[in-house]
């Protein structure tokens, strides 16, 4: 039995894990007879910050470590700057487990509709370094109280850190087995120390993988190619901002953030991983039985998988198929459904 910490967190992010996590008990059970996971929820984030001052308690990193993976809600609060959010709860987690790997996909399920014309068939994924490069949280304020106001932002590149990430790239572009081919993004014409050590090891990793097509793009033409042809791309590997930036639109282009879940992994199973999905907290929505809730669905799905329970997790996303076959869908994507009626869609699904 997967031991799995449970953090809501805040805004929709309560509303839509409930769901993941009955959708996930459910898949199991009816595969395994039993439930292979067992849930332990934490009432950390910004309500937690608002009572106690921190986002979770000094404990926390201690307390997670105890478990085999960790799903989490949605975090962020109109009341709390999100430097405080992010820097409280998200940061300390990835970093204390090492978390390198943000695994992004970009899926146009069949019966929804991308904002693109002419394009019906969407599927890569993003490889985002999640560990270090623009999110380092490199650099200091000085001067502040007088007209010479000074911040200094740093970005961090390590050798180790950009090889590993992309071996795992192209690694994994050899299991998906679709067009093997990894694309870099990069900006080392304007950045010439990072990112220039980013193209260098892209180069050193390729040459380990003559079979899979390779291609460097610059963020600003990957943005516009991810328009005009998305249909070209199969898995991607971006730094750290570049990585975030290019997920949300891809997710754009592939039914919203609605449906788009994503991971925070080390593949070093002796430490917890953590599954989210893409979407924040929507304060504008909370409360209101709207958010779609198969982006947590999924972000769960991935989890079950990354456990070795690929069984569960081939269930759960032929179950959100059916559904959105069976226009059981919110707002977001055309319907009329509530969260609870498109969770309970999928456990129907699941079942038959």
């Amino acid at each position: 039995m997967k031991k799995i910490a449970v953090i809501p967190g805040d805004g929709i992010g309560k509303e839509v894990i409930d769901g993941a996590v009955s959708v996930l008990s459910k898949a199991s059970v009816v595969l395994y007879k039993e439930n292979v996971f067992k849930f332990n929820y934490f009432d950390w984030g910004s309500e937690y910050y608002i009572r106690n001052g921190q986002m979770m308690p000094g404990d926390a990193l201690d307390q997670l470590s105890e478990f085999d993976s960790i799903l989490l809600g949605a975090i962020g609060h109109p009341s709390v700057p999100d430097h405080i959010t992010l820097n409280g709860l998200l940061l300390p987690i990835r970093r204390k487990f090492d978390q390198y790997v943000s695994v992004r996909p970009s899926y146009l399920w069949k019966g929804t509709n991308s904002v693109l014309k002419n394009n019906n068939d969407l599927d890569f994924v993003i490889i985002r370094e999640n560990s270090e490069g623009e999110y380092a949280n490199l650099g200091g304020f000085v001067h502040l109280d007088n007209d010479y106001a000074t911040s200094i932002q740093t970005a961090l590149f390590t050798k180790q850190g950009c090889l590993r990430i992309i071996k795992y790239a192209f690694e994994y572009a050899k299991q998906r087995g679709n067009k093997s081919k990894v694309t870099s993004i990069t900006k080392s014409n304007a950045q010439a120390y990072g990112m220039v050590m980013w193209d260098n090891c892209f180069k050193e990793v390729s040459k380990d993988y003559p079979d899979i097509e390779t291609e460097s793009l610059l963020v600003d033409a990957a943005c516009m190619d991810m328009v005009r042809r998305p249909e070209t791309f199969d898995v991607i590997v971006a730094s750290n901002l570049f990585g975030d930036i290019l997920s949300d639109l891809g997710a754009g282009i592939t039914g919203g953030m609605g449906v788009a879940p994503s991971s925070n992994i080390n593949p070093d199973l002796a430490v917890p991983s953590m599954f989210e999905p893409v979407h924040g907290s929507a304060p504008d929505i909370t409360g209101q039985g709207i958010a779609n809730p198969l982006a947590s669905i999924l972000s769960a799905a991935m989890m079950s998988d990354y456990l070795d329970y690929k069984e569960i997790n081939n269930l759960i996303r032929k179950s959100v198929q059916q559904s959105i076959l069976d226009k059981i869908l919110t707002k977001d994507l055309g319907g009329t459904n509530s969260t609870e009626e498109v969770i309970k869609g999928v456990e129907y699904n699941l079942e038959n």
